[in-house]
């Protein structure tokens, strides 16, 4: 054989021979891919979908009191008025409810986060003269990702405490240990508000007594004022005044003096009703049939959500000795079961792969050794993308799960072509050595031609639109990775070990596995044989059955629903209802077993 790099003994290049001539740094090469691959597995994160960061910002307005219908006049109009003139903005949608406006701000992707978030709060301030005076404060915003759904959310209950002593538990302890577990994104508790004292005024006692609204909102917020209450100092000492004037409770609201009539006092409690309630009580969670408070848990931008969600399982213990005695806490939804289930289906297809390659070549070459050589081909090929893959940022998902099942058919054919070239050089009468360096050198610049071919047809996906490539991007751009390695994987150590595990052809006896894939090939070929026979003797009816066929398919397309997405059964029931007085509420729960 000449020296000449890459050149074999009939002048072609040989893309697979300096790989044939040093197994032993072949070798090492995959097992360093092995090895890197499987590292990448395990730092990869896991998600549903790829991310598909649209620019979002979502601004919210509060006027307590407030309907619906004064919110979208009054609040909505003149932010959305504000708002529509930032450059770069695709799409603006409100959502007026009692008391609050929700603004959710959607930018074209090119734009910058950052910058949109300026753009929008000067549009707050244009807009803040245009805003009702009685607002508690200006309105807010904050960027939010639409593709980071929760991932999994909790339920407290109790028969004894109130709803908003729950809301207290969960905002003020369980929210602030769940933040601290590495993977939580942010931690939102929903289902109530935090305990308040709720003053119902009695008109017609307050005109009785001749008090206006102003002097009894007066009078609450100066017994509530932090004000410093003095010193007493002697010659050698100081001494701080203070005292518990903060009122809490109802009953200390009560005795509250608003005014004094012909010398007497009127007390908080002679013009209205008092009681212990909530900041919000329009604001209601359930679980099941009981009322309960929800908390809602997202996780970080590239976390792995089997990992986040078993290191918030692994920390219930420690949650639960931090409630109070009476209450329960649930898992009211969690998305890893679906997940899971996703990557174990996954992983049986590529096993069954790997099976079924093994069975088909060892049928047909009769030989256990050269079935194994394309067996070894698909973990080195597969492993070496999600190595690729991580170093591109990308995620384990239900897209990149499947560019890897399908790259699983393509690694069995770059393979099977090179491992089949060889066996018939040896068949001929080449030893293995000698087979190896001329039949990869035959095929080597064909497959590289024809994965280049299918490389561009997936690489094309790359230039579609904005959202269709955001969503596709990581299918493809595995799709490719897992071509380019298998192309390497099937001109290096395919025929590297069929030059030293293959036998020559004297040396190999024919076995009973052997006849029987000799006689299977002989019976299919002379069956196909036969139906061709027969095919070229009916021509005009095989064209009328193949117009049929065409237009069949044609009628399937247009019956078949058709979406973006596959629907997928996540174990769970989602609903939206209204109730009579406008108060709205979302209901999830796992789905029945029956």
């Amino acid at each position: 054989m000449p020296d000449h790099f890459g050149i074999d003994d009939a002048g072609r290049t040989n893309l697979s021979r300096v790989f044939i001539e040093r197994p032993i740094a072949t070798i090492l090469l995959a097992i360093a891919v092995v090895l890197a691959g499987t590292l990448a597995y395990r730092l990869l994160p896991v998600s549903p979908l790829p991310e598909v960061d649209y620019p979002t910002i979502n601004v919210n307005a509060r006027l307590p009191g407030a309907s619906p219908e004064t919110m979208a006049a009054s609040v909505a109009t003149p932010l959305e008025r504000a708002m529509g003139t930032i450059p770069g903005l695709a799409e603006i949608s409100s959502n007026s409810s009692q008391g609050s406006v929700n603004v959710e701000l959607r930018f074209d992707i090119g734009r910058d986060i950052n910058d949109a978030s300026r753009d929008v709060q000067a549009a707050i301030n244009t807009a803040a003269s245009q805003l009702p005076r009685g607002m508690p404060g200006l309105p807010t915003y904050a960027k939010v990702n639409p593709s980071q759904a929760p991932i999994l959310a909790l339920a407290l209950t109790s028969p004894q405490l109130s709803p908003g002593q729950l809301f207290d538990i969960a905002s003020t302890i369980l929210a602030q240990k769940l933040a601290q577990i590495p993977g939580v994104g942010s931690v939102d508790v929903g289902g109530s508000s935090l305990p308040a004292v709720r003053v119902s005024l009695d008109p017609n006692a307050l005109n009785q007594y001749g008090i206006a609204l102003d002097d009894v909102a007066d009078a609450i917020r100066s017994a509530n004022t932090l004000r410093p209450l003095g010193t007493v100092a002697n010659d050698s000492k100081q001494w701080q005044i203070e005292a518990n004037l903060q009122l809490r409770a109802a009953t200390d609201y009560e005795p509250l003096i608003v005014a004094m009539r012909e010398g007497r006092p009127v007390r908080l409690g002679d013009v209205a009703t008092v009681a212990e309630g909530v900041e919000d009580r329009y604001a209601a969670g359930f679980h099941n049939d009981r009322d309960a408070v929800l908390i809602v848990v997202s996780r970080q931008p590239n976390a792995n959500i089997i990992e986040t969600i078993d290191a918030i399982h692994a920390q219930m213990p420690v949650l639960d000795a931090l409630l109070p005695a009476g209450v329960d806490m649930t898992v009211a939804m969690d998305r890893s079961p679906v997940i899971r289930a996703t990557l174990a289906d996954a992983e049986f297809t590529l096993l069954l792969a790997i099976a079924l390659v093994v069975l088909v070549v060892l049928a047909f070459l009769g030989n256990l050794r050269a079935a194994l050589l394309p067996t070894l081909a698909i973990p080195v090929a597969l492993l070496g993308t999600l190595a690729i893959i991580w170093l591109c940022g990308f995620s384990l998902n239900n897209l990149s799960l499947m560019a890897l099942i399908v790259a699983a058919i393509l690694v069995v054919d770059d393979a099977i072509v090179v491992l089949e070239n060889i066996s018939r050089h040896i068949e001929n009468g080449a030893s293995p050595m000698t087979a190896a360096m001329r039949g990869a050198g035959e095929v080597g610049v064909t497959l590289l031609s024809m994965n280049i071919a299918l490389a561009v047809v997936f690489i094309s996906i790359l230039f579609l639109d904005d959202f269709v490539e955001r969503l596709f991007r990581e299918f493809s751009i595995t799709l490719v990775a897992a071509m380019l390695v298998s192309l390497a994987v099937s001109l290096s150590l395919t025929p590297t070990l069929s030059a030293r595990l293959l036998r020559r052809k004297r040396e190999r006896r024919a076995n009973r596995l052997q006849r029987f894939g000799a006689n299977l090939f002989e019976r299919s070929r002379n069956g196909y044989a036969r139906s061709l026979d027969g095919a070229l003797r009916h021509v005009p009816m095989i064209l009328t059955l193949f117009a049929c066929v065409i237009g069949f398919n044609v009628w399937l397309f247009t019956m078949v629903p058709k979406g973006l997405m596959p629907t997928q059964d996540t174990g769970q029931l989602r609903g939206f209802a209204r109730g009579d007085d406008g108060l709205s509420f979302q209901v999830m729960q796992p789905k029945l077993d029956e």
